[in-house]
């Protein structure tokens, strides 16, 4: 182990990381994170905004510590994840309303923190230290009110509110919440509205395990799921901007994972418009509906002899 990463761990205890992210890999993180190098002083260290693949090769470049391309989301998980919440680094300071998966995601080290960094070693270091200490629930109140405001705000057809993570796909479930649901699905109940971010946004378990439905896997979810009870009806919606519509192979899936729901069940793919539908045109699996937030008033029926509903 190199004096650089021996440092780099010790500057993380200061800093008051849990025992998890004293480690290796974390204090490789930090380096890259700051642009510093084996030979380089710790005044010199910067905090340009990186992707985790940056991460990665500069540590490889730097320190010769290859790391395989699958232990990219350990990274993420168990290292950046914790910086972010401890607000050692801020994620996306360049677009804050980035989708969560974006390839261009980014992190970088808070300038709070790299001014304390730059003084390690230094007989300053100490007082920085205490003084970013003090700070720092107040910069983590302040950075989450940033973030808060990000968000995308979303109105269920009972009125009650809740949000998701901003941008990707979550602009168009906001719309099939608030535009599809009212027109289509009138008083219904939203049962499930998954988000990358957060999940399971919205979820509500027993009532889906009262007509049947257990969950076990949240990937395996359409985007939103509404019951209408008047109609014994089951509606799965998937928001088709960025993983598809309901194609053969999406349908079995969603047909075997709710084929102990005892309501019928209706399937929509939702398109923000109907330019991005003709991309997925031929993709579109027979027996299912589609719906285009351009033009929210309408449906699109994909044969069969009926026009909305379930098919035994």
């Amino acid at each position: 182990m190199t004096d650089k990463i021996r440092e780099a761990r010790r500057i993380l205890a200061a800093l008051q990381m849990d025992s998890e992210r004293l480690n290796e890999r974390s204090a490789l993180t930090l380096l890259a994170l700051l642009r510093m190098g084996p030979g380089d002083t710790w005044a010199a260290a910067s905090n340009p905004m990186l992707g985790t693949r940056a991460i990665m090769d500069w540590i490889r470049d730097e320190y010769g510590r290859e790391y395989a391309a699958n232990t990219r989301e350990t990274i993420r998980r168990f290292t950046l994840h914790q910086f972010a919440d401890a607000l050692l680094v801020q994620q996306n300071p360049d677009q804050p309303d980035r989708p969560i998966n974006s390839p261009k995601w980014n992190y970088q080290v808070t300038p709070e923190a790299l001014t304390v960094i730059q003084q390690y070693g230094r007989r300053g270091f100490e007082r920085a230290l205490a003084e970013y200490l003090a700070r720092v629930p107040g910069l983590k109140a302040q950075y989450a009110a940033v973030r808060e405001m990000n968000r995308i705000p979303v109105n269920l057809p009972s009125g009650e509110p809740f949000s998701l993570s901003p941008g990707g796909q979550n602009v168009l479930i906001k719309q099939m919440v608030e535009e599809f649901c009212p027109r289509f699905t009138p008083g219904a109940e939203v049962l499930y509205v998954g988000d990358a971010d957060a999940k399971w946004a919205w979820f509500e378990k027993e009532r889906l395990r009262q007509l049947g439905v257990r969950v076990a896997h949240h990937g395996k979810m359409p985007d939103l799921i509404v019951y209408m009870a008047d109609r014994e009806w089951l509606v799965l919606l998937e928001a088709a901007s960025s993983h598809g519509p309901v194609d053969a192979k999406r349908y079995r899936e969603l047909s075997s994972l709710f084929e102990r729901a005892r309501p019928g069940l209706v399937y929509v793919s939702c398109f923000p418009d109907r330019g991005e539908m003709r991309k997925y045109l031929r993709q579109i699996a027979w027996e299912t509906e589609v719906w285009c937030a351009s033009d929210p008033s309408h449906l699109i029926h994909f044969n069969g002899e009926r026009f909305l509903g379930p098919y035994d």
